[in-house]
């Protein structure tokens, strides 16, 4: 989105700060201020100012960067008031800034991932091409139906995107018709899949993104042709 002149900014909203770590902050859990500092701030209302604790990046996204005091947040959230919504309050501070805000999420149901669908205008779900994760859509899928009713009337459903498909394989086809079988007339799933790659597994460690990484490679085509999916959806 990036490359195509749309400013975009990351949130970070998984403990693990792997989206952080990522993009070569190396060690999330030392920075000063992350989402968890900002979210901390809105609930004790403090001020935030819109450009406070933001990481720019090399190839010109911006970042709020996140880390274990996530953890910490998530169970101080339960006692908090209007706890669904403390997420939403910073993205109205900063979405005038902004054409894309993407918010990466963790792989539960706490506190801080129902914060990120109560922001939220749209979901895109990754889900690797194995059995187990594609099981887990149900209740993944089921709070999202709850969050829209009861939190976010305007919450849908961008697709589901497989992810890590190793085209060789009759196992993927196999998962792929799972999917379809059991979602698709509820959720688009999405024409372009992305595939298992080495290189797309090196990258974590060199703190850039694919298109740097490997351009010309099978992962940046298929996150491109992605894009356009994605993009042409908001016109």
């Amino acid at each position: 989105m990036a490359k195509q002149g749309k400013k975009v900014l990351l949130i970070d909203a998984d403990a693990q700060g792997s989206l952080t770590a990522s993009l070569g902050f190396t060690e999330p859990d030392s920075l000063e201020v992350t989402l968890a500092t900002i979210m901390g701030d809105l609930i004790n209302d403090e001020e935030v100012e819109p450009g406070e604790g933001i990481l720019h990046h090399e190839e010109g996204i911006d970042l709020m960067p996140g880390n274990i005091e996530l953890s910490g947040l998530e169970v101080s959230l339960v006692n908090v008031m209007s706890r669904e919504t403390v997420l939403r309050s910073y993205i109205e501070i900063v979405r005038e800034s902004y054409d894309y805000i993407l918010i990466d999420c963790m792989p539960s149901l706490g506190m801080i991932t129902i914060n990120a669908f109560a922001s939220a205008d749209s979901i895109l779900i990754p889900v690797q091409a194995a059995y187990l994760p594609v099981k887990g859509l149900q209740q993944l899928i089921k709070t999202v139906g709850k969050v829209k009713r009861q939190i976010n009337p305007k919450l849908e459903i961008e697709g589901i995107l497989l992810t890590m498909v190793d085209s060789r394989t009759n196992y993927a086809k196999d998962i792929s018709a799972m999917l379809k079988e059991a979602y698709g007339s509820r959720v688009r799933i999405f024409a372009n899949v992305i595939p298992i790659s080495v290189r797309a597994a090196e990258i974590s460690a060199e703190g850039i993104s694919i298109y740097k990484h490997d351009p010309k490679g099978k992962v940046a085509s298929a996150y491109d042709s992605l894009t356009k999916e994605v993009l042409a959806d908001g016109q």
